[in-house]
């Protein structure tokens, strides 16, 4: 029997796993029951006009249970991790002071351990340094930069996608301004001293069922209008090669409304990259021991249970487990 010690750190939830795997539709489920709220943790639910492609909840489900961090953005600012942390602890703060539970929900593995834990100093930016290798992805494309960042830092490039160019460019710029590769600064750090008093579900289908979920999931989203959205995106003048355009399915779609690919192209693709997404991020949550896996989002009994323990220990007592 686990041993139970005082712990007066606000108590949150967290509920991650891979994109498809059915967090959202989860933590609505619980937060319904318990009176929760829910904190957003997915990096591209930030951005305005990014409603279908992001699979982002309905107005009806935000009507049900109150989200916040959802369409704070628009899609030419730039959000990243340090300042997601800081919006998300005065969100979960503001809910803690109106005694309501806190649920932070998402995918994102760098936003969710930098609220939890924070981030490893890092030399500040070099406009220099990234104007030039923003100049050699416009050249030679991101892979080419993610090819570099492997020779000098293979740990860091197995774990950054071969197109998310911000972090790509922020690998590179720490090796180029320290000489000391980004994941050995990491390893340090070791992301130690978590500053919640937490508990964290994880979903985890079967894998053959989580990809037919992302290929079902893909087509439903090109029915819903899709292609549509992306053509007002950039109608409106938002860049197609930045982020938050470039990331899967509004690329692709992108480049069938360009006439790079047919849609039946555009689509594939898309199903590919995201099922190498939640390829890399199964990996990354998978190297956390405190993560309580569920195999279903089905098992919505089993996560209330959790949850409700957790919630209703006295005095925010630590060392609740599954």
């Amino acid at each position: 029997m686990t041993a139970v010690r005082q712990d007066h750190r606000a108590r949150v939830g967290f509920i991650v796993g891979p994109t498809g795997a059915g967090k959202s539709a989860l933590a609505i489920e619980i937060a319904e029951r318990l009176g929760a709220e829910i904190v957003n943790a997915d990096s591209r639910l930030f951005y305005r006009g990014l409603d279908i492609g992001t699979a982002k909840p309905s107005r009806l489900e935000r009507a049900r249970v109150r989200h916040h961090l959802i369409d704070i953005c628009a899609p030419d600012e730039t959000l990243d991790a340090a300042r997601f942390a800081a919006l998300a602890s005065e969100a979960i703060d503001e809910i803690v002071r109106r005694g309501r539970p806190p649920i932070v929900v998402g995918g994102s593995g760098l936003y969710l351990r930098a609220l939890q834990h924070g981030l490893c100093a890092g030399p500040g930016a070099s406009h220099e340094t990234r104007a030039r290798l923003h100049r050699l992805a416009a050249e030679h494309g991101v892979p080419e930069l993610h090819r570099k960042l492997a020779e000098i830092d293979p740990e860091a490039a197995r774990r950054i996608g071969t197109r998310d160019l911000p972090r790509i460019v922020r690998a590179l710029e720490v090796f180029a301004l320290t000489g000391e590769p980004l994941s050995a600064r990491q390893q340090r750090h070791r992301f130690a001293g978590c500053r919640y008093n937490s508990i964290t579900l994880g979903l985890c289908p079967e894998r053959a069922e989580l990809y037919a979920r992302i290929d079902e999931r893909f087509g439903a989203m090109l029915a819903a209008g899709l292609i549509d959205e992306v053509r007002a995106l950039l109608a409106t003048g938002y860049a197609p090669d930045r982020p938050p355009l470039s990331t899967i399915g509004y690329r692709e779609i992108a480049a069938y409304l360009r006439g790079d690919l047919t849609l039946d192209e555009a689509a594939e693709r898309a199903r590919r990259e995201t099922r190498r997404l939640a390829k890399r991020q199964l990996t990354w949550f998978r190297r956390d021991p405190e993560i309580i896996w569920l195999d279903d989002s089905s098992d919505g009994a089993r996560a209330l249970e959790i949850f409700t323990r957790f919630f209703d220990a006295p005095n925010g007592a630590a060392g609740i487990t599954a």
